[in-house]
């Protein structure tokens, strides 16, 4: 088992023998879960304080941005698209609950019992143990909130996380999912009061380039480990930068950054001409409906590596 820690040093000593070789830094394939049933969820608005109210939620325009979302997406690589469910309302940010390494599926536990039911749909399992021939781990049974790639970021091109903790993740979460990932080491942090996951203050670029938000962090040594790990090409965003859901980005390239279309505006020229400088190009697609239920583009999309 690599190394878990809340030590700042010891985490970017060993960061830094990492060699970007532990995988690929970006997925051959993704997918996402439709919209279907729409609504706010009560339960995930009590520590989401970037939800909107439930008058704010369109399901029709959700639907249509979310299919304009796959077929931006699909130009970069293939992307499947999962039934929602009424019962389920934030089923459209599938990567919380599922996540892949290569040849096995991880199936997250979820702080709320709403978002719990999306992990025991067998399609999603079915496809991966019975198309892909993926193993499985799942974590939704274990009493600790663990909830993927929201709360956990990974450079997959060094096998390097980024934990958050917080109410959707705690200490043993992160744990099993460092085991989970087989990572070789993991910088625990607790995010900043209001802040539910990891993915809305940081990305994680390709394994070459970090958008991170300081002031979601709780404490500003983590944020400045992160930034000198990756510096010259650690990109600080402002807090007007991060309510927009510009550090919700993906890569799925070599040679682009996906973001909304409200985050590519809220961008600063020079955050734009930072990122053309570490070889990214910003793509963008209009989400607003979508991110009336307090996640962005990056929320959206569950990776298969």
């Amino acid at each position: 088992m690599g190394l878990i820690t809340r030590d700042c040093a010891a985490f970017l000593q060993a960061a830094r023998a990492c060699a970007p070789d532990f995988g690929p830094a970006t997925a051959k394939a993704a997918f996402l879960v439709a919209p279907d049933g729409f609504a706010r969820a009560e339960q995930s608005a009590s520590d989401n304080h970037y939800m909107a109210e439930a008058g704010a939620f369109d399901p029709a325009q959700a639907s249509r941005q979310h299919r304009a979302l796959q077929r931006a997406l699909s130009a970069d690589l293939p992307v499947l698209c999962f039934p929602g469910a009424p019962d389920t309302p934030d089923a459209l940010f599938p990567n919380n609950v599922f996540a892949a390494a290569p040849g096995r599926l991880v199936v997250g536990r979820m702080r709320h019992p709403v978002r719990r039911r999306e992990a025991e749909r067998p399609d999603i399992r079915g496809f991966f143990r019975d198309v892909l021939g993926y193993g499985e781990i799942d974590l939704s049974a274990q009493p600790h909130p663990c909830e993927l790639t929201g709360a956990l970021v990974i450079d997959r091109a060094r096998g390097l996380g980024y934990c958050g903790l917080s109410e959707r993740c705690d200490e043993a979460g992160a744990a099993l999912m460092h085991e989970a990932f087989g990572l070789r080491a993991t910088l625990l942090f607790d995010l900043a009061p209001g802040e539910y996951h990891t993915n809305v203050v940081l990305a994680i670029l390709a394994g070459r380039a970090a958008l991170l938000c300081p002031d979601g962090f709780a404490e500003a040594a983590a944020a400045e480990t992160i930034a000198a790990l990756y510096a010259p090409h650690a990109i600080r965003l402002s807090p007007q930068e991060k309510q927009a859901f510009a550090g919700n980005a993906i890569a799925l390239s070599e040679d682009g950054v996906w973001m909304s279309a409200a985050a590519a505006a809220a961008l600063a020229p020079g955050k734009r001409a930072a990122l053309a400088a570490t070889g990214f190009a910003v793509r963008d697609v209009a989400l607003e409906a979508i991110e009336a239920a307090g996640g962005s583009l990056r929320c959206c999309v569950a990776e298969i590596y």
